[in-house]
Order: C-alpha cells, then sequence, then structure tokens
C-alpha cells in the first residue's frame, strides 16, 4: 500500500456524500424479479446485454477514483474510501486498492454504492430495506478488473507525475467548483496519454453548487443526472425515469461560457450497503450514481474494440478519448424538452448542446451499435459511423463525408465532433490557449442536378468556447434534396494555423427515422405520473423565472416556440388527469390503491 501520503489532503466539495434509505410501502403489480439495478435497462444497458451476453466488462482495466471522507483537524484524509468488500455482490469481483496513507482503510458508502454500479453481481439479492423482494444483481461491467484509488494517491502518483496508471478508463464522483491544478492535469492525462475520464457533474441548485470539476473540464466526458420519477413505491422510482432538472443536475454554462454536461443518465440506483453483507439500498438522484453508469457504457464500448481489431481507434491513445466521447455523445437520447443553450424560437448555433441534458441521455444499445457501424472516412460514408481524423487550416483542408438517404422526409441527422484543449505537461498543467484550435460542424444539403446553386447551408455548429460541436437536424425540413455534406474545417479558415501539423479530431454521425415523441414528461412537469393543477403551478412559476432573467434555465416550452406562454397553459389544461402507466396512489402505508390508466 505504500507510505504515508506527503501531500496534505485538503476537503473536497463532494457530489453525493450520503445514501438516503427510505422505508416505503411495496408496490403491487410490479415484476421484483427484475434484474437489479433497474436504472440500467432505462440506459440500454439490458437491451444491450440481452443482443450480446458476453459484453461483461472483460478484458478492460477501470480505475474508479474515491475520496477519502473523513479528515483529521489539519485536514490529512482518514483514508476511508474503500467499498464494503464483505458485500455478496463483490464475491467474485476483481478488485485492487491503492493508498499511499499508513493507517488502516476504512469503508465508504459512497465507493460501496459507485462499485456496486460498475462490479456488482448477486444472483440472491434482497432489498427488503426498501421494501423490495428478491432479484438477480448485475452491474455494468462485473467482469472488469477493478482499481480503487484513493483520491490523494492518484493525484501524487498519477497526476503530479503525469504517469498514466494501468488502467484503460478512470470514473470520478466527486469534484469542486473551481479548476485546479489537479482537474488541469487529468486534462493533460487526457490529452498526452490518452486517458478516457468520465466525471460527474454535481447536483443542481439544491446543491447550491455549480457544475463540478473535473466533470466540468473540456476533455473529461461530464455526466448530469436523469431523475427518477415522484412515486411513493420504491419499485417504480428504481424502474422509471423522468428528466434531467438543475434542480438535481448542474447546469451549463461554466464560467467560462461551455456547455457541460456533455450526456445525462439514470441515478437512482438500488446499490450494496456499506454496513452489510447482503443489504441493498436507494442511492437517490445524485450525478454520483449516474457517473459510474455511463463510465460503465464507455467500458462495454471498450471491450467490444478489443475483441474488433477494426474498431481499435477507439482504444488509441490519440484521439481514442475524443472518439468514445463522441460516440456516446451522438447515440444518446433527446428527453424532453432537449434544446441548445438558452430558451429561445430558434436553433443556437454558438451553444452546441442543451445546458442541462448535453447531448441527451446514454443509450448504451444505440453507441454500441453507433461504434460497430464502422469507420468511415472523407468522402462517401453510410447512415451511421465515426472517424478519427485531422484536419488543417484553410478552405482546401476542408474535411467532407458525403451521404445519399433516399427518403429524408421523416429522418433526423445527429453528427458530433469533439477534440480536445491542450495543457502543459509539467505542474501546474496551464492551459495552452495559444495552440488551441476552433473548429466548426456543417451539414449541406446538395443539388446534383444545379450546377448554379448546387450547395445549400442546413445547419452548423461553431462556438467560440467549446470543444464540442453538436448538430440535431431534421432532413425534411429542407424537401426535394437526398444528398447531404458533413463538413469539418477550422472556424477561420485564413486564421494563422494555431498547430500547423493539424488538429486530430473525432466524428460521430447517424441519420434515423424520426421518433413521435409522446411522452407524458411533456405536461407531467414534477414527474409524479399525472397531469394536474401542480404541473400548471409549475409551467406559471418557469414563464415568471424565464422572463425575470434571460440566463434561467426553465422547462415548459411545449410548443416548441422558444418561450413559455398561454399556448403551453393550454396544452397543459389540454391533458388534465393525463397518467402514466406506473402511476399508483398510496392511500396509507401497506395499502396502494391502483388506478393506472394509459398515456
Amino acid at each position: 500500500m505504500g507510505g504515508k501520503a506527503v501531500i496534505v489532503g485538503r476537503r473536497l466539495w463532494g457530489v453525493a456524500l450520503v445514501i438516503g434509505l427510505t422505508v416505503l410501502a411495496p408496490a403491487m403489480g410490479q415484476d421484483l424479479s427484475a434484474i437489479q439495478p433497474q436504472a440500467l435497462a432505462w440506459a440500454g444497458v439490458r437491451d444491450l446485454k440481452q443482443a450480446d451476453p458476453d459484453l461483461t466488462g472483460s478484458g478492460v482495466r477501470f480505475g474508479v477514483v474515491c475520496r477519502s471522507f473523513t479528515y483529521s483537524a489539519d485536514g490529512e484524509p482518514q483514508n476511508d474510501y474503500l467499498p464494503n468488500t464483505r458485500h455478496a455482490c463483490f464475491q467474485d469481483a476483481e478488485l485492487g486498492f491503492h493508498s499511499s496513507l499508513a493507517r488502516p482503510a476504512g469503508t465508504s458508502s459512497h465507493a460501496t454504492a459507485i462499485c456496486s454500479i460498475l462490479f456488482g453481481q448477486d444472483p440472491d439479492g434482497n432489498g427488503a430495506a426498501v421494501g423490495l423482494g428478491s432479484f438477480p444483481y448485475q452491474g455494468v461491467v462485473p467482469q472488469a478488473e477493478g482499481h480503487i484509488y484513493e483520491f490523494w494517491h492518484f493525484v501524487k502518483q498519477h497526476v503530479y507525475r503525469q504517469d498514466r496508471p494501468e488502467v484503460d478508463i478512470a470514473s470520478v464522483s466527486f469534484g469542486q467548483p473551481v479548476e485546479a491544478e489537479w482537474t488541469r492535469g487529468i486534462e493533460a492525462l487526457i490529452e498526452h496519454k490518452g486517458m478516457v475520464f468520465v466525471a460527474s457533474i454535481g447536483n443542481g441548485l439544491n446543491a447550491s453548487d455549480p457544475s463540478f470539476y473535473p466533470g466540468a473540464g473540456p476533455n473529461v466526458l461530464g455526466v448530469g443526472v436523469v431523475s427518477s420519477v415522484n412515486a411513493a413505491n420504491p419499485a417504480t422510482k428504481l424502474s422509471q425515469f423522468a428528466l434531467a432538472y438543475p434542480e438535481e443536475s448542474s447546469a451549463g454554462p461554466t464560467g467560462d461560457g461551455r456547455c457541460k454536461p456533455d450526456v445525462i443518465a439514470p441515478g437512482n440506483c438500488l446499490v450494496a450497503e456499506e454496513g452489510a453483507d447482503r443489504g441493498y439500498d436507494m442511492t437517490g438522484n445524485w450525478s454520483s450514481f449516474s457517473t459510474p453508469v455511463a463510465a460503465g457504457i464507455v467500458g462495454l464500448l471498450m471491450q467490444t474494440a478489443r475483441q474488433n481489431p477494426e474498431f481499435g481507434p477507439v482504444l488509441s491513445p490519440e484521439g481514442g478519448s475524443c472518439l468514445l466521447k463522441a460516440i456516446v455523445m451522438n447515440s444518446a437520447t433527446k428527453l424532453p424538452y432537449w434544446h441548445k443553450g438558452r430558451l429561445t424560437p430558434d436553433d443556437d448555433h454558438e451553444v452546441p448542446l442543451d445546458y442541462v441534458q448535453g447531448a441527451g441521455m446514454v443509450n448504451a444499445a444505440r453507441a454500441h451499435q453507433l461504434l460497430t457501424s464502422g469507420q468511415g472516412k472523407p468522402g462517401d460514408i453510410s447512415a451511421a459511423g465515426w472517424d478519427l481524423n485531422l484536419v488543417r487550416q484553410g478552405l482546401e483542408h476542408q474535411q467532407v463525408y458525403r451521404v445519399v438517404v433516399e427518403e429524408p422526409s421523416q429522418k433526423m441527422l445527429t453528427a458530433t465532433l469533439v477534440w480536445n484543449r491542450h495543457y502543459g505537461q509539467v505542474y501546474p498543467f496551464k492551459r495552452l490557449s495559444d495552440i488551441d484550435s476552433d473548429l466548426r460542424l456543417e451539414v449541406f444539403a446538395i443539388d446534383t442536378t444545379n450546377p448554379t446553386q448546387p450547395v445549400k447551408l442546413l445547419d452548423y455548429s461553431d462556438s467560440k468556447v467549446d470543444n464540442v460541436e453538436h448538430i440535431y437536424v431534421d432532413l425534411g425540413t429542407l424537401p426535394g434534396y437526398t444528398v447531404y455534406e458533413i463538413v469539418v474545417s477550422h472556424s477561420d479558415l485564413n486564421a494563422r494555423p494555431a498547430a500547423p501539423a493539424g488538429e486530430r479530431y473525432a466524428l460521430a454521425w447517424s441519420i434515423e427515422t424520426r421518433q413521435a415523441d409522446e411522452s407524458l414528461l411533456w405536461y407531467d412537469l414534477n414527474a409524479d405520473g399525472i397531469v394536474d393543477d401542480r404541473d400548471l403551478a409549475i409551467l406559471k412559476n418557469n414563464s415568471v423565472a424565464g422572463q425575470k432573467s434571460s440566463h434561467a434555465y426553465v422547462i415548459g416550452d411545449i410548443t416548441r416556440d422558444g418561450t413559455i406562454d398561454d399556448a403551453d397553459v393550454q396544452a397543459v389544461e389540454a391533458n388534465l388527469n393525463k397518467k402514466a402507466m406506473w402511476r399508483i396512489d398510496t392511500v396509507a402505508i401497506g395499502s396502494p390503491v391502483a388506478d393506472s390508466v394509459l398515456n
């Protein structure tokens, strides 16, 4: 384990410090034998594993960086960072532990929950503590090799030294509201050593905190949280999810104006208890626990790439982290109210992502499908794919990807461009802004029969501060075209090159049939399963908040015209008393009365 750390620990702002235990009435009509955590089903993990049961994380090395939870009077960490390895779900887990502190290590409920979401496996789980019966339990990557690092050991041994640890991916579920030398050091590890980092973004306005670093860093994959529904019984809360709310999931922009999070994931998971050998508990809606869901999905993509050499670029130390980030973001599911930047009637070309949803909710099955669609190079491409490439300054160096869409009227095109910001490799890992690139992503419609006006700009994304560009465009808005070009270039084609060799970028794209969005969550704003006066009150309050501040992030633009107004109120009123399928009104503990109605 090594000797005592020479670096004095400092207190970090924890993303989720306590796992809430709520004893509620058992649900009626629920399948309590369903595999837990059911949040993974919502994120597409169960569908993916049903299609390929061998996707277990085998061969992937996971690093989980865990903070000590108690500190001495002088701020030194007390080494209580470990998961409860006595728990049955870790019986077959391959876990190693890394700390520089001499004192005996203690356990942490936080680490126990995170590691069970990733590595847990228990065929005989029991959730009596939260009113559930028996169930099989399986984390995202139960056969991965797990390395659990005490935070300051990780910083001293790997971040400050820029010495890549022997892991493929690292997950971090805590942070602080300001950038620091260690968060910049993580950015440098990503850029120079090819590390893949997935980190939590924070817990929203209720936690009184902005977006957390390192999750708010430009090169990290930052993860927000999709909240579970507001139901009375635990089986429903663990299996049904709603939206990402700014009250519970930290929102962008960051202090320097960038979009965060990059994606969101379900956070309320059933997890192993710290103080028990077999017990399970509910986490609640915290980004600490959505982060291992997203990180595990990245791990499944890495396993796929290890087994298939043609997908090898996602494992490349030169840009593989960007490619994984692009694939996960591009395959994410847009939830109700997704829009770029602030609430406006027009597409925001300078803000690439939604300030709360990012690119959307992670979808493991779609991400895997996108990865296995294969690499496409500039020139003719298929309807889905990805590329890892270089772009240099100048009009002649644009990278152009051309695709034919035979029936575009019902199709959506999604494209995501990712590249790294640059950092020094020695402490304090200064940002090298003078060699950063500003890239641009465009989609053109091509009329091959019209030589006078052969090209029409359909959409573009050109942020001046982000190192992500994202397009989500309806091809049916411009009828008569079947040929499209996705173009990657420098934003200012005539500017002096920051890096003459060019900027390495990752691009992912997909063209899919537009899905009808009939979610009740357009009207059920508090996610309690019924549209009623409480939802109208929330809508009206959000309308006032939006009028008072142009910087407020509010939901309620049902008509999608850029404002919350009478038309939106009328839309809610037209749907009053509609209920979700899962809705069960509990008259008293132990006496649930089912009155479920179809949406």
